[in-house]
């Protein structure tokens, strides 16, 4: 066997273990849509007191001693229900809709009105925050805490039971903020403006009007929390759980690594506490949605993240600065909440236009991010051009072969090259016999006389690897991706190929095995197909190895690969077609170029050969 055979198996089957290995721990999401059971509602802890109905623990401020408020009245079976216990103002936009709590000022009925939660189904959005006392609720809390040296009880400050009135404004919307009022009658008075962008941003607006005789000392917080194990992938390459930037450092903590934080008394149970002196957010981050509170840049703050297993809720606190309101003065403070989904495009504009730090980072690129963020970017600029996912996929895939294209290309010459010497390697074969040594020696000079490199063909399939799994990581997180239709019966590239072969395409009178059944891995589509038939029609460019064993690894490996990667995300099989048809026009025509004709019918026409005489 001549050694770009040798070189393009032992290629192909570090490939196929890389793959294989990929495979058995990162399987393919599992896309049935399932609906998740409300989990046991709960209470939530302060301190050492619990709040009944699953408000979340309000912070305390340096020195401060005091208890958390209660929220009163009992759990309700289902959102609806929960929705309906307290007086609403309606949130309306073009892309978010929901309400706003009267009783603490809770932001937490929210629904993504692009998003679908079923394919082509409308009639039900993605529902991302959701009341307290309600199953699977999830919801931020704003506030204000008193130090110990104002004299101030905790009461005396709004919390999760405060019942806030309207003063200004009748729903929120983009062009019309709404702002709550309460006075606690002691000479305080507490107003909340909240605002909303176009997009998913919240300005949150806490100020304090001082009309006592004394100076006050509080610190502002907000809070975002969810209770019961949110619903997560639980996938191996996904990140699902808090997020937090930190002075240029980002950190995750897995939502089953919450539990698992260092005890320590009081508040400070389960509790991890990081400390921002110029730039940081935190948030809840899930495949494709994101609620995070972010502090102005420049603010000091601490990101707070902990969990109570009394109550079974998870929580993250962004606790600012103790500030001081002299007799009658007024102090405010603003800072943003983002809600909604984790496009690039919108959270970018953020990270640009209000010096959001790093928050594309909020989107799991993964190890290879100086690979996947650039694709990415890419991918969404020709999008953008073409407005069709699909095609931009296969524009990607034509960008890449281009960048590629002078190391294919040495490439491709060198295999011409060393096909053109294969005469010559066979004398020296002749005259050297069984010594080795002398053999190796003679063909390095041959090698250099002719500018030929025996490796050279394996580095363009080598180069595959890390940028087939920097796409795979792109079309898996980013929720561009989802949902998004290339042609005719590919509706969702982010979904493998619907068609299945076991009931022929659907010709015949039977649905394909859903993901469940181990029937799955063989129910491939047209596009595994075509990657498994390019995949082979680039081996043939060759001729089969003259060795038996390796000749049957290597006509079976385009078909081992098409089942493999048959149930994988239709997008990155789209790309693995493309990439192959590119690839074998470019080494056919380079290696016409050389001098070197492709027998690739005669070399298709053997093979049947050999298996027809093999079944003989």
């Amino acid at each position: 066997m001549d050694d770009q055979n040798k070189n393009l198996i032992l290629a192909t089957a570090l490939s196929f273990l890389v793959i294989l290995v990929w495979f058995w721990l990162f399987p393919p999401e599992d896309i049935a849509p399932q609906v998740a059971e409300a989990p046991a509602v709960g209470q939530t802890v302060d301190g050492a007191t619990p709040a009944p109905n699953g408000v979340a623990s309000a912070p305390l401020a340096e020195g401060a001693v005091a208890v958390a408020p209660t929220l009163g009245g009992s759990n309700a079976d289902t959102r609806d229900a929960a929705l309906g216990k307290t007086d609403r103002i309606l949130i309306k936009t073009a892309r978010v809709s929901g309400s706003l709590s009267l009783i603490g000022g809770r932001i937490d009925d929210l629904k993504l009105l692009d998003y679908n939660v079923r394919l082509n189904d409308p009639s039900e959005k993605e529902v991302l925050l959701s009341p307290a006392g309600g199953p699977q609720a999830y919801y931020t809390l704003y506030g204000w805490s008193p130090a110990a040296s104002s004299g101030l009880e905790f009461s005396d400050v709004p919390g999760a039971e405060t019942p806030w009135a309207l003063e200004s404004g009748a729903e929120l919307t983009q062009s019309t903020p709404i702002t709550l009022k309460w006075d606690n009658g002691k000479g305080l008075i507490f107003r909340r403006k909240v605002a909303i962008d176009g997009n998913f941003m919240f300005t949150v607006t806490q100020s304090v009007e001082n009309n006592t005789a004394s100076l006050i000392r509080m610190a502002p917080y907000g809070i975002v929390a969810r209770q019961g194990e949110p619903d997560v992938i639980g996938f191996y390459i996904l990140h699902e759980g808090v997020v937090r930037a930190s002075d240029g450092e980002i950190q995750e903590i897995d939502y089953d690594d919450m539990p698992d934080q260092e005890l320590s008394p009081s508040e400070q149970a389960n509790i991890d506490k990081i400390a921002v002196e110029n730039a940081g957010w935190i948030g809840f981050t899930d495949k494709y949605w994101m609620t995070t509170l972010i502090p102005a840049t420049g603010q000091k703050f601490k990101s707070v993240s902990k969990y109570s297993a009394r109550s079974d809720t998870y929580q993250i606190d962004m606790r600012l600065p103790t500030m001081d309101i002299p007799a009658g003065k007024t102090t405010e403070i603003s800072t943003w909440l983002f809600a909604g989904a984790k496009e690039w495009e919108a959270i970018k504009k953020y990270e640009d236009g209000q010096d959001v730090q790093q928050f594309v980072d909020s989107i799991d690129w993964g190890w290879f991010f100086f690979i996947t963020k650039p694709m990415f970017s890419l991918l969404h600029w020709l999008n953008g051009i073409i407005g069709n996912m699909g095609w931009s996929i296969l524009g990607l895939t034509l960008v890449i072969k281009a960048l590629l294209f002078p190391l294919a290309y040495k490439s491709y010459v060198s295999m011409a090259r060393m096909k053109e010497l294969q005469p010559e390697m066979e004398k020296l074969k002749e005259q050297c016999g069984d010594d080795r040594q002398r053999l190796q020696k003679e063909m390095m000079v041959l090698y250099k006389k002719n500018k030929a490199n025996p490796a050279a063909g394996c580095l363009p399939i080598l180069l595959q690897i890390p940028i087939f799994f920097s796409l795979y990581k792109v079309i898996f997180v980013t929720i561009e991706l989802r949902h998004a239709p290339w042609i005719a019966w590919i509706k969702d590239l982010s979904a493998p190929d619907p068609t299945s072969l076991l009931n022929l395409f659907g010709a015949l009178p039977f649905a394909a095995p859903g993901p469940e059944s181990f029937l799955a891995i063989f129910s491939i589509g047209v596009l595994p197909i075509l990657m498994g038939v390019t995949m082979w029609m680039q081996q043939k460019l060759n001729p089969a190895p003259t060795d038996a064993t390796q000749a049957m690894i290597f006509a079976w490996m385009p078909w081992v690969f098409m089942f493999m990667l048959g149930r994988f995300a239709s997008g990155l099989v789209l790309y693995w077609v493309a990439n192959n048809t590119i690839t074998f026009t470019q080494q056919y025509l380079i290696m016409r170029s050389q001098g070197v004709k492709p027998d690739v019918f005669g070399n298709i026409k053997k093979s049947f050969n050999r298996l027809k005489k093999s079944k003989e």
